[in-house]
């Protein structure tokens, strides 16, 4: 919480806090562009869920990369292209690239098979 004191080396807070603390410190600088790689990969559902809503409003009117493979996480971008083995092979919106049944759909697929069971 607010009241939390760091110690130098941050090593009393978890990996998911310190995520949370650097996707703040970004969002507080207001860069015209933000590069987020497996931003919320330690944070829990929960949690990612209220970061992407957030991070939807702030995205707005800037340059977003965010790199992920939690999939939910870029489900509401504008453009996502789908690398394989470092070649992109897919690109389009989240609905797109879901009725090409491609690549991303097979991932995609895959990741909610195993969540829901």
């Amino acid at each position: 919480g607010y009241d939390m004191i760091l110690n130098e080396e941050a090593s009393n807070v978890s990996q998911g806090q310190k995520q949370l603390i650097t996707i703040a410190r970004a969002i507080l600088s207001n860069p015209k562009i933000l590069i987020l790689d497996e931003a919320t990969s330690s944070v829990d559902t929960r949690t990612e869920v209220q970061i992407q809503k957030a991070m939807n409003n702030l995205m707005k009117n800037r340059t977003s990369f965010i790199i992920a493979h939690r999939l939910s996480t870029i489900r509401d971008a504008d453009l996502i292209l789908v690398m394989d083995h470092g070649d992109i092979v897919e690109q389009g919106s989240h609905l797109e690239l879901l009725e090409k049944g491609g690549f991303y759909a097979n991932l995609y697929n895959s990741q909610f098979e195993v969540q829901a069971s």
